[in-house]
């Protein structure tokens, strides 16, 4: 099995203790279940680390370094255009294209919206839980 985070899932699960993305991420980890993502997802990460939570670069270099135990990077060869109303969020689908994903995790309404694309299911950590 092999599941895409979306960054608001990476940041709940790393940052907010007893939360549904944290517990999830501590079940995928037990099940031996792949996460990944990519330099580009890992890097809006950081900066969303340093401009809304203030974090050091000492401190984004320390948590990153923790997410990287857990978090395989794909390089995504394809680029897509899946998401009109974020094309932003296009990095998220590529990388779960390019990693063979079942499931991209995520709280973003636009990419929930999607519900499915090329078979990956796109749900929220809580709907995760329950089937992991």
């Amino acid at each position: 099995m092999v599941i895409t985070f979306d960054t608001n899932v990476l940041l709940s699960a790393t940052l907010w203790d007893g939360s549904v993305a944290q517990k999830l991420l501590f079940d995928l980890i037990r099940q031996g279940i792949k996460i990944y993502s990519t330099t580009e997802i890992l890097s809006e990460y950081q900066e969303i680390l340093k401009r809304d939570f203030d974090f050091s670069d000492d401190e984004v270099s320390e948590i990153i370094e923790k997410v990287l135990a857990f978090v395989t990077l794909v390089n995504p060869q394809t680029k897509i255009k899946a998401v009109k109303d974020d094309p932003d969020d296009d990095i998220i689908i590529e990388c779960a294209l390019e990693s063979k994903s079942k499931y991209l995790i995520t709280y973003d309404k636009h990419l929930l919206n999607l519900k499915e694309f090329r078979g990956i299911r796109v749900i929220k950590p809580e709907e995760a839980r329950a089937i992991f």
